[in-house]
């Protein structure tokens, strides 16, 4: 995960825009419109149907998704795994298993 936020960084760099769109706040609407053009593929569909109809858009949205995620972890100066990490250790007390 590390090296895709390295990869994204470097495409920032080469393109000038590493200080352009790193706001926190931009990249949250960012992040934000990119899920809203992901649940766009799925309007007025099935699953099925917007999966066999739009799988290829489907995938390049949800690649958005990830690269602005991406880059508010590198704003946010955090390490993915470790905040991902966390959050699914209080995620685990929150939701138990039913056996639990």
């Amino acid at each position: 995960m590390e090296q895709l936020k390295q990869t994204v960084h470097q495409f920032l760099l080469d393109r000038g825009w590493e200080n352009q769109y790193n706001m926190q706040k931009d990249l949250a609407i960012s992040l934000t419109l990119e899920a809203s053009e992901l649940l766009e593929c799925f309007q007025w569909k099935t699953t099925e149907e917007a999966i066999h109809e739009n799988r290829e858009a489907i995938l390049e949205e949800l690649a958005d998704v990830f690269i602005y995620a991406l880059q508010m972890a590198e704003a946010m100066d955090a390490n993915v795994n470790s905040i991902v990490e966390a959050k699914l250790a209080k995620n685990v007390i929150k939701y138990p298993t039913k056996g639990s």
